[in-house]
């Protein structure tokens, strides 16, 4: 058993802190094997019924939950000390929480989530929080290497710092180190500003608006750290969805919330958000705008309703030798009958159906029951019942119902809407006939992101015509209730009737305690999924709260995609309207979110800025800021912490180099520490990751940001950072974007220490800061 030496406020020094650190790793060793040792027994249980099962799979889920988080924590365990005013002992803060074995008041580490470890982060010399002394520790796997100081007291005479970032020193350190291709936690290094919004209130919708480097990536997964702590219960329930820019961006932040100990979370993109489909082909700016119009959704519900169709002449059927006529009158009365039933196509079916079949019904006994002598039908209501159900087995019948009213799903409706001209015309009446043109397409062209937004309003028009399934489960359950009454009955058949005593005949039997629907309910099949797999394969999932990064991006349908997944619009929004690159995108955070949120909801939302950057130096913000004020942006370019002193460049060549000129700088920065990305506009993709792989083996367009360099155009690099960044065609960049100011601002602010620009021609104006070269 291990015992952590409680440290005293005067303990000083690397040698101390070490002597703490290391009682604390042996006390999560501790935890680490019992936990262990839990899962272990839970895995060796034999369950002997389904419910059992199931408590087991859950048992299992929590202990091994339970050893990633402790393993996750393994890595900076503790990175802080608070010592306080009231000379009690210092408080550790760490990446999770540990109590003492003795089960003292005071735990040996408190997880940064917690209300105790807020001053850590937001504590200053004017508003101290009772905190005399902030120490920041930094570790090597289980060894300290190196304490800072930060004295908080103002009648110290030894006060170092009264004003500025907390813990600069650190927070520079980490800033300046190295990139790997994956982002990693600052839960080290959360500055005040951020703080607060990650323990902002979960309800309603909060939008982080900051520019490139202020940490809004970074921000927004702590928070979801942190509601995951603080609600933990409702969150367990109904689960935390992030929705990010790009499958690149999603693989990037992948081991974040990991490594803050959570595990339980759904990360998609938007073409990646439907279940059972992936939707990443490419497509045109100008097709997606069109797609991601909130008029999309009248030309979906009008698709729907082209599909319940009537008649153009009457339709005769043959039944068993016998011609029926079905008219156009009675095709708009079955319709009619079907819609009253229900506004979801598929739902709604089963009712067209029926209406069908006794027309046909009624029309094919009036032939059969005819009476020569012009009295009443001959048929009774057991011949007319007979002859009904004839009806309904008739191929012919079904084939019509088919016809007139199919049932549909989301992809087969908007393949056939897509692929028919006739059927584009009628859904979109009052379209100009240039966009209308740019939702045609070939019936097998592949499914691209803004898709997936139109797939979902189908399916809410749509429903699911589930008789069958019922059917099914009816007959499934009616089985089990049988088998289980037999078991019962031979149980009770099998019992001993030669009782030796009377106490011997009161003993109870498996019939006392159980009737056939208790047997039956036991060995029905219980859901040992995880919530967020469970989400995740669920397109009518609710989740409890949701994250979008990247969020100007935003189509309006694809807003009304994401409000379905959170009806209770606890939702937290982070982006840049100055770096909105889609025509469908956001200018303003009101123009896009109050007419998505609706009349009830759009006071509902507050917004909040992150003001410093953090990621890119100044010497590059400067160049920037030039092209930020060209475009046009309101906003402001955000004051950067740091500088490199290495000054952005610009090299120039002709027209016809390009591609090797990239190259062959690639290579040089290649060798250069870190991680190197080129950006290009779309049209010199193929030609310049050509040449790069040429020179650089190991180069990649592929999303891999760990392999090495890395080919992307401005859309694709949203969110990501590296060392070091190689702009090819900034002019290029400008016409090809549909806000190409937004997107080449874009492409320039990746950088977190050097910054090269390879052009053809002549330079923008806004970058004739560029040093030459």
């Amino acid at each position: 058993m291990s015992t952590v030496r409680p440290a005293e406020p005067h303990d000083d020094g690397i040698a101390a802190e070490q002597i703490y650190v290391t009682g604390l790793h042996q006390r999560l060793d501790e935890v680490r094997a019992r936990t262990v040792t839990r899962l272990a027994e839970a895995l060796a249980t034999v369950p002997h019924n389904p419910q059992a099962i199931g408590e087991r799979e859950a048992a299992v889920e929590l202990h091994a939950q339970r050893i990633v988080a402790l393993d996750a924590a393994e890595s900076g365990l503790c990175f802080g000390r608070l010592d306080r005013h009231d000379g009690d002992r210092p408080r550790y803060v760490g990446r999770i929480g540990l109590g003492a074995e003795d089960g003292r008041e005071e735990p040996l580490l408190v997880d940064w989530r917690a209300p105790a470890a807020q001053p850590f982060y937001t504590a200053t010399p004017l508003h101290d929080q009772g905190v005399r002394r902030r120490r920041h520790i930094r570790t090597r796997g289980r060894t300290v290497v190196s304490v800072t100081d930060e004295t908080l007291d103002l009648d110290d005479p030894d006060l170092a710092q009264r004003s500025g970032l907390a813990g600069e020193s650190v927070l520079l350190a980490a800033l300046n180190a190295t990139r790997t291709g994956r982002m990693s936690d600052i839960v080290r290094t959360i500055q005040a500003e951020q703080d607060r919004i990650i323990r902002a209130d979960h309800r309603g919708v909060l939008v982080v608006q900051g520019g490139p480097g202020t940490g809004k990536t970074a921000v927004a997964l702590h928070r979801a750290a942190y509601l995951l702590y603080t609600h933990r219960e409702r969150l367990a329930r109904s689960g935390l969805l992030i929705v990010g820019p790009s499958p690149t961006f999603l693989t990037y932040i992948a081991d974040v919330l990991p490594s803050l100990g959570e595990t339980g979370v759904v990360l998609a993109d938007l073409g990646s958000l439907r279940p059972g489909l992936t939707a990443h082909a490419p497509e045109r700016p100008e097709v997606a705008e069109v797609k991601g119009r909130a008029t999309m959704v009248a030309v979906v519900a009008a698709a729907v309703r082209g599909r319940q169709a009537v008649l153009d002449q009457p339709a005769t059927l043959t039944i068993d030798g016998t011609p029926v006529r079905f008219t156009k009158a009675d095709a708009a009365r079955a319709r009619s009958r079907a819609r009253t039933v229900s506004r979801l196509h598929n739902e709604a079916r089963p009712a067209f159906a029926r209406a069908v079949v006794d027309l046909v019904a009624q029309k094919y006994t009036d032939v059969l029951g005819q009476n020569v002598l012009g009295g009443a039908n001959l048929l009774g209501s057991g011949d007319r019942a007979a002859l009904r159900q004839e009806v309904a087995a008739e191929p012919a019948v079904h084939a019509l119902v088919d016809r007139l009213w199919p049932r549909l799903t989301a992809e087969r409706l908007l393949r056939d809407l897509f692929a028919s001209p006739q059927r584009l015309a009628a859904a979109t009446r009052g379209w100009s006939d240039a966009d209308r043109a740019l939702l045609a397409r070939p019936t097998a062209a592949p499914w691209t992101p803004a898709d997936i937004p139109l797939l979902e309003e189908a399916d809410e028009l749509l429903g699911v015509d589930d008789s069958a399934q019922r059917s099914a489960a009816r007959r499934e359950r009616d089985r089990r209730l049988r088998d289980a009454q037999e078991t019962l009955d031979l149980l009770h058949g099998s019992r001993s009737t030669d009782w030796e005593t009377e106490d011997e005949s009161e003993e109870l039997s498996a019939g006392d305690l159980l009737d056939a629907e208790g047997l039956a309910d036991r060995q029905e099949e219980r859901d040992t999924r995880s919530t967020a797999q469970r989400a995740a394969a669920d397109r009518t999932w609710t989740y409890g709260h949701v994250i979008v990064d990247e969020a100007q991006e935003l189509s309006a349908m694809a807003w009304r995609v994401l409000l379905r997944r959170c009806p209770t619009r606890s939702m937290t929004l982070v982006g840049d309207v100055a770096q909105t690159g889609s025509a469908a995108g956001a200018s303003s955070w009101a123009e896009v979110l109050e007419p998505a949120l609706g009349p009830r909801d759009r006071q509902g939302w507050r917004l909040v800025e992150l003001t410093v950057n953090y990621r890119t130096p100044a010497e590059i913000m400067e160049v920037a800021a030039e092209v930020l004020a060209a475009g046009g942006a309101d906003a402001s370019a955000a004051e950067s912490v740091r500088s490199t002193g290495e000054r952005p460049w610009a090299r120039q060549v002709a027209e016809e180099q390009v591609a090797d000129a990239v190259a062959a700088d690639a290579a040089g920065l290649d060798a250069a520490e870190g991680t190197l990305a080129v950006i290009v506009p779309r049209s010199r993709l193929t030609a310049v990751t050509e040449a790069v792989r040429a020179r650089v083996p190991s180069a990649t367009a592929d999303g891999d940001l760990t392999a090495g360099p890395v080919v992307l155009t401005p859309e694709a690099s949203k969110g990501l950072e590296f060392d070091s960044v190689l702009v090819a065609d900034p002019v290029g960049i400008l016409t090809e974007g549909v806000r190409g100011h937004n997107d080449l601002y874009v492409a320039l602010t990746r950088a977190t220490q050097r910054l090269g620009v390879v052009h053809p021609g002549g330079l923008p104006p806004e970058l004739k800061g560029l040093d030459p070269r």
